[in-house]
């Protein structure tokens, strides 16, 4: 139970942070992606995702179309000139100003941790698949 009451507390700081955000004119679109809007995005071509999982959690399954860079390797994944980053990860390196970064990972804690990292980074579309490769897995997979 006190997990779960950390978890919904921890949901809506969040939520209140991106009220505030809003109110105080920034970005209305929020960081976290539900999994229709997902679909969405996905089927229109307006989404990127990045898988922050494991390599080896990845190849066991993602989600179609998800480029694979582990959290422990971010952080200088970003940083990376985009010649270095396409050479290793075999696509174009995201820009800053890009919408719809989505990141994701099994469960949900380590894509926000990634999305934070992003945004900190000055990624200012990155967004989080709370629902992670679980939900997508169940209702899609």
């Amino acid at each position: 139970m006190l997990l779960t009451a950390r978890g919904r507390a921890g949901a809506t700081f969040l939520h209140l942070v991106i009220a505030v955000r809003t109110m105080a004119g920034a970005s209305t679109v929020s960081v976290s992606v539900s999994l229709p809007e997902l679909r969405s995005l996905l089927t229109s071509g307006r989404a990127r995702l990045f898988d922050v999982r494991s390599r080896e959690e990845a190849a066991a399954g993602t989600i179609p179309g998800a480029v694979n860079i582990p959290v422990s390797e971010l952080e200088s994944a970003l940083q990376m000139e985009p010649a270095a980053f396409k050479a290793l990860y075999r696509t174009e390196k995201p820009k800053q100003e890009d919408e719809n970064l989505v990141f994701f990972c099994q469960m949900g804690k380590r894509g926000f941790q990634a999305t934070q990292l992003a945004r900190r980074l000055g990624y200012t579309g990155a967004r989080n698949y709370a629902g992670a490769y679980k939900e997508w897995f169940e209702k899609e997979g």
